[in-house]
């Protein structure tokens, strides 16, 4: 590798993103002088970021070196591993490469964008498609996840092969698709694999995480003991096996399905056109499903997260087209992705309120995860072989667990690396060579900033500590506003005490300080602080101004 980190006669990697955390997926190889990128999504916000909803991985580091960027390749269609697309693919300059379905919803990513047409969007032949880019041969391998088209990258390049997993699990009875067998990853595995880059995120699941099969068994046997109720199920819009077994369900326990939610509409019609549900059925309207018997509708919402504008939280709090009473039922057939537990808490204690019954995963197999459990991984190992295994996709814990089972299963070497860690896979003892810049950006109302800026960094010590402004008229007492100081009651006096505070502090500036504006604007800033700080126990942020003056 050279001094400005340019592969040489080597296999790098490189993440931006998805290494350390789950979500935000952005992979990069290096190799013979150029970099080939492995999706390129997002993450959500939570309550980190105030005011933020989306979160990206910085890409400065390859956006310094697009000239030496090939193509983009998207190994399915989570936001967490395409929802950046549209943001930065047009700026990249470089072509994207993915199977039909990712292909459709990331075009109309990039339509809604006004990218459509600017960006090259190559579409890939589904089973095992084939593309060769610079010094990758890329393969895809299907395998079974919570999405149609889930894909592995087989990566071949002059120093050896990387079996790169992407989200994937094993299911003998997946629903939708047909994933590739063991035979075939056998004989992979006897071709040799140099490296596995594998998803960590279930690594502590000491069981398999189970198929769509059983659950679409599950949640038939459940929807048929609610007999007369008015039964919702709330899953996660991308899974359209899911969705082909909800529309079976309805079917056969003679219910009229009804779709709440837009992205579950725009998903069907994705699914629709590129084959998958060809038998789902025609969903009836909002009045028409209030008007039926209560025991032959189904309800599929969006919401299992505890969205607070998703159709389950406003049918939750009466707010929606959709009602449910007491003794109806709610069917969470979905995980519960931390950090959304309060979220989630808040719509089923509104549902519990008003005596609506809910069913989760914890109490029938209404849901199974589309990540490997431990025996799924182990039994991965033993069929590829690797040399090398790099866990990514999953906490710094998740990942070290990976690294020690895989070592537990005679994996020669495994290297724990973070975002921004370059790992030289071949030739020689494979390891980290250096480190760069790997931040995080936020989509800010219409802009994208640093998520260290100073905008949401003020943002963020606002929401914890309050502000104050304070104004400063010659001749006149200043004027504060206090903001989300703890001081209701209080606020007259806090506010009169202050006041004494500024004036007191301004009055002791001496000689040149007493005629700098600067200095008159920090002697009032400090001891406005300081005031709150003795007042509340907070030390909000002050914005002193000073008419005439240079603030």
């Amino acid at each position: 590798m050279k001094k400005n980190y340019t592969p040489e006669k080597e296999l790098l990697f490189l993440a931006l993103g998805g290494s350390g955390e789950i979500g935000m997926n952005v992979n990069l190889y290096g190799c013979d002088g150029k970099w080939l990128m492995v999706d390129l999504g997002m993450t959500f916000s939570g309550n980190e970021y105030p005011g933020v909803d989306l979160v990206f991985a910085d890409l400065e580091f390859i956006e310094e070196r697009s000239k030496d960027l090939l193509g983009i390749v998207l190994t399915h269609a989570h936001e967490d591993h395409i929802g950046a697309v549209p943001y930065f693919a047009g700026e990249l300059g470089v072509p994207l490469y993915a199977t039909p379905f990712t292909a459709d919803l990331v075009a109309r990513k990039l339509e809604e964008a006004g990218l459509l047409g600017q960006v090259e969007l190559n579409i890939i032949e589904e089973d095992h498609g084939h593309i060769e880019i610079g010094p990758f041969d890329v393969t895809y391998i299907p395998l079974a996840h919570s999405i149609a088209e889930g894909n592995a990258l087989l990566i071949d390049t002059p120093y050896g092969r990387v079996f790169h997993t992407g989200d994937w699990k094993l299911d003998e009875d997946p629903i939708i698709g047909e994933p590739t067998t063991e035979k075939e990853l056998r004989e992979i595995g006897d071709e040799g694999v140099l490296a596995l880059v594998c998803d960590s995120t279930n690594v502590f699941n000491p069981n398999p995480s189970g198929s769509e099969g059983a659950v679409h068994r599950a949640l038939m046997e459940e929807v048929a003991r609610h007999e007369g109720k008015r039964v919702l199920v709330t899953t996660f819009a991308s899974n359209v096996a899911r969705l082909h077994t909800l529309g079976e369900v309805a079917r056969e326990t003679g219910r009229q399905l009804c779709v709440a939610g837009r992205s579950l509409d725009r998903i069907i019609e994705v699914a629709q056109d590129n084959g998958y549900l060809a038998d789902f059925p025609t969903p009836v309207d909002f009045d028409t499903a209030m008007g039926l018997p209560r025991g032959e509708v189904l309800i599929l919402a969006t919401g299992g997260q505890g969205e607070p504008r998703a159709a389950l939280a406003r049918i939750a709090e009466q707010n929606h087209p959709l009602e449910l009473v007491g003794g109806d039922v709610v069917l969470f057939s979905s995980r519960q992705i931390p950090g959304n537990e309060i979220a989630i808490g808040k719509v089923q204690n509104a549902l519990a309120a008003r005596g609506i019954t809910m069913v989760t995963d914890r109490q029938s197999l209404i849901h199974v995860s589309g990540h490997p459990g431990r025996p799924e991984l182990e039994a991965l190992y033993s069929w590829l072989r690797p040399e090398v295994l790099v866990p990514v996709h999953g906490e710094m814990r998740h990942m070290r667990e990976q690294a020690q089972l895989g070592k537990s299963c005679q994996i020669p070497s495994a290297v724990v690396q973070s975002n921004g860690d370059i790992v030289r896979l071949a030739p020689g003892e494979p390891g980290r060579l250096a480190q760069v810049r790997a931040g995080r950006l936020v989509l800010d109302g219409d802009i994208i900033v640093p998520a260290d800026g100073e905008a949401v960094t003020m943002r963020r010590r606002i929401a914890f500590e309050g502000v104050m402004v304070v104004v400063l008229a010659r001749g006149e007492r200043p004027y504060i506003e206090a903001i989300g100081l703890p001081l209701d009651e209080d606020m007259t006096d806090f506010i009169e005490e202050t006041q004494d505070d500024i004036l007191k502090a301004i009055g002791k500036l001496r000689g040149k300080d007493a005629r700098d504006p600067a200095a008159v604007h920090e002697a009032a800033r400090l001891a406005a602080r300081r005031a709150a700080r003795r007042w509340a126990g907070k030390s909000p942020q002050v914005r002193v101004v000073m008419p005439g003056a240079s603030n």
